[in-house]
């Protein structure tokens, strides 16, 4: 963490000093808001983080219930999750708390006497190492109060406005706030007042009877519940040996269970199987006592029992599957012509079973891809063109996550006798490790991602996929760092600049892309408006190939020294060695003649590039910066 480059710093550094619309914010919602953001669950409160960053944009979240949400459905955070939850600076903090998944344990019927269960399996969570960041369970109210805090903490001050229910929306044709909101106080003294608000944009993160995505016309498809699943957070005194490791349990004629271990170290979750919903149940399955549903847990789970104690929720859902065809208020006949005003988010536009643990992930995704494009359109960094690039992207993961969570679901609803072998469950979760960490999202080639044509030069940095981290070792203090933990959510792009044999003050391909970075009219920092530190809109790194202390910083070119802040400070943190016996150019499978990889705001990997190739790189930021009052 910097600070101190404002001035001396005598607090707590997570507090940044407030500014612009987060001067005096007003308590009351204005009559004009830049972006209104409706529901405050993961999607809404993650995109009003990342906007709270950006004080000259004024944005409001607005929320039905009177105050925070004391106990979440959601609990399941994966680790790309919890690399998001790094760039918002609380990973660290969240992991202390939350309960780590390191194995997951299968139980099946005992061949020998079918009515007992047996563990007939382990699996390590991350056998392959695709994150340095664990799996974790921690309650989704917790995950929304750290952003809040991130929102409040920010130059914005952003807080939620509790106590207000969107009722309906209209987008005018002219006007610079031309979507018109109404709204109605559902607490409070003043409860069920009509509030009239207009917005540039709105965000609909709420939820799966959302509002807002009737307002736009859009509706949700896909195939009918028809499997029941009892959901329970309980404390209780069982003798089942592993409690307290995620498992997967199949009984002979029971069903099954899925066992989330929570945090706290005696809260546990179990997702209990109530079997086929039958024709014409009409939503009878759903008044299941939680009676009955304990009862099944101890059918399924014999020869051990469970004494519950304590319920602290419970719930009856029912597996269903669905999506909407747009994410946002443009019909498919006017794509190209029309941009977007009003977007949906997380369940609002994908709804499926929560034994994925997925629910909570990818809304929190979605509220990333919109948060940061939303920011550089308002500020005029990008044309609005943009906005119908979120869409597009977020529309395909959504029906790729449909699609996964099917084949899981059934799985787990299949009887053990329909397996051809009885590892079969086992075999599927570690096969597909990567989709469920949150990891198989690859964005297509489009404005926002280059083509494949060099991604030989960085093979472990795949485009459209999330930028990997990797260590490196930062030469002015000579601390080894995970490169990409100092990717902050300040809507920033990164050019990761790693460079070929030379050092430093030799003449070399690096000096010459510095000196056309720093100078050339083409390169994308000219966009910087002035007044602005040289670093304002991208985050500019070299990676040398040598250890660092063979590295001379003085040599290093200004481009990757910049002076920042109103002392003009050099910063230092910007330059590279490699570590050794970990080198980030074998770990990463990175050219020795060097190369550039262009990361995204929301740490995908949107282009990789020879560091020769100037024109390409002024050319890709061209697209994303044509049309904008830079």
């Amino acid at each position: 963490m910097q600070f101190h480059h404002q001035g001396y710093v005598s607090g707590d550094p997570r507090i940044k000093p407030a500014s612009g619309v987060g001067i005096d914010r007003p308590e009351e919602l204005p009559d004009e808001i830049d972006v209104l953001i409706v529901g405050s669950g993961p999607a809404g409160m993650l995109t009003a983080a990342q906007l709270a960053q950006f004080p000259d944009i004024t944005t409001r979240i607005v929320e039905r219930r009177g105050g925070r949400l004391e106990i979440g459905q959601a609990d399941g955070i994966q680790a790309r999750s919890v690399e998001t939850f790094q760039a918002f600076g609380f990973a660290e903090a969240i992991i202390a708390e939350a309960y780590t998944i390191s194995e997951m344990a299968f139980w099946r019927p005992d061949t020998e006497n079918p009515q007992n269960i047996i563990r007939g399996g382990r699996a390590l969570d991350d056998a392959a190492g695709i994150s340095e960041f664990p799996h974790l369970i921690v309650n989704q109210a917790r995950v929304l109060d750290y952003f809040a805090e991130v929102a409040v903490n920010s130059p914005s001050r952003l807080t939620p406005d509790f106590g207000w229910d969107f009722q309906s929306l209209e987008v005018e044709t002219s006007g610079d706030y031309p979507v018109k909101v109404t709204l109605v106080r559902s607490a409070g003294a003043d409860e069920g007042t009509t509030r009239i608000v207009h917005a540039k944009y709105v965000v609909g993160a709420d939820g799966a009877r959302s509002k807002v995505r009737a307002s736009i016309g859009c509706t949700m498809a896909g195939d009918q519940a028809n499997h029941a699943w009892g959901v329970m957070d309980v404390l209780a005194s069982t003798d089942f040996p592993d409690i307290r490791l995620k498992c997967a349990i199949q009984s002979h004629d029971g069903g099954s269970i899925l066992l989330i271990p929570r945090e706290g170290g005696h809260l546990f979750r179990m997702y209990v199987d109530l079997g086929v919903v039958p024709e014409g149940d009409n939503g009878a399955v759903r008044k299941t006592s939680i009676e009955h549903i304990i009862e099944q847990a101890n059918a399924i789970i014999h020869p051990y029992s469970l004494d519950v104690r304590n319920v602290a929720w419970s719930s009856v859902y029912e597996v269903g599957h669905r999506l909407t065809d747009r994410f946002d208020d443009v019909l498919p006949e006017n794509i190209g012509t029309q941009n977007p005003r009003v977007f949906i988010t997380g369940d609002a536009c994908h709804t499926h079973s929560a034994k994925a643990g997925q629910g909570m992930n990818v809304s929190m995704q979605d509220g990333f891809n919109i948060g940061w494009k939303l920011a550089h359109v308002l500020q005029g960094r990008s044309p609005e063109t943009l906005l119908g690039t979120y869409s597009a992207e977020r529309q395909v993961v959504a029906k790729n996550l449909i699609d996964f969570d099917k084949e899981w679901s059934t799985l787990m609803a299949k009887k053990p006798e329909e397996f051809e072998n009885p590892s079969d469950l086992e075999d599927f979760y570690v096969r597909t490790a990567e989709f469920p960490a949150g990891f198989m999202t690859e964005y297509a080639p489009s404005v926002l991602t280059g083509s494949a044509v060099h991604q030989e030069l960085a093979t472990g940095f795949p485009l459209g996929k999330r930028f990997k981290s990797a260590m490196a070792s930062r030469v002015c203090d000579t601390n080894p760092k995970q490169l990409g933990h100092h990717a902050t959510a300040d809507g920033r792009w990164r050019i990761y600049v790693f460079a070929d044999r030379a050092l430093p003050g030799e003449q070399s391909a690096v000096s010459e892309l510095a000196q056309w970075l720093a100078t050339a009219p083409e390169s994308p920092i000219a966009a910087t408006p002035a007044g602005l530190d040289i670093d304002a809109w991208f985050d500019v790194k070299v990676i040398y190939q040598q250890k660092h202390e063979d590295i001379d910083i003085n040599a290093v070119p200004t481009i990757f020294k910049p002076e920042v802040g109103p002392f003009k400070l050099t910063e230092y943190e910007k330059v590279y060695g490699t570590v050794e016996g970990n080198d980030i150019f074998d770990v990463r499978g990175l050219s020795r003649d060097g190369v550039m990889v262009v990361v995204r705001p929301d740490q995908y990997v949107a282009n990789v590039l020879p560091l020769g190739a100037t024109a390409e790189l002024g050319e890709f930021f061209a697209q994303i910066h044509s049309g904008a009052h830079v």
